[in-house]
């Protein structure tokens, strides 16, 4: 029951567990690695606006993958991001869209414009 009540306010605490696993993972990355996945991790904080805890998660997963994988082959940090980092880091988070907040103001927007508008029923002309 009080497990069910902080979840309401605090978020799901097996996505907190998820996220402290990441990190610990992250952490025994070699350093440039590292240094690579925290930085694309700060840049998907401020530009991603996730707002759903397990797509987070799921996609420091799989960049925790990307760059785990690419570390033991011996992959280079360029080899993967990239010239361009912002280019890459916008490319990745795109494959995590449904969990970002504009979609859901995408959503709000339309339905208050198809409200108003009678759902395309209103005259092209503004009714004159």
């Amino acid at each position: 029951m009080s497990a069910k009540w902080i979840e309401m306010v605090t978020g799901s605490l097996e996505e907190k567990k998820r996220y402290k696993q990441h990190k610990a993972r992250v952490s025994q990355f070699p350093e440039n690695y590292r240094t690579a996945v925290e930085a694309l991790e700060r840049y998907f904080m401020y530009f991603g606006g996730i707002s759903k805890g397990d797509v987070l998660v799921t996609m420091l997963d799989d960049l925790a993958d990307l760059f785990e994988q690419a570390a033991v082959d011996g992959t280079g940090i360029r080899a993967i991001v990239g010239d361009d980092p912002v280019e890459f880091a916008e490319t990745f988070i795109a494959n995590y869209s449904e969990g970002q907040w504009i979609n859901k103001e995408r959503t709000r927007l339309t339905d208050a414009i198809d409200r108003v508008a009678g759902n395309g029923t209103e005259p092209q002309d503004g009714g004159r």
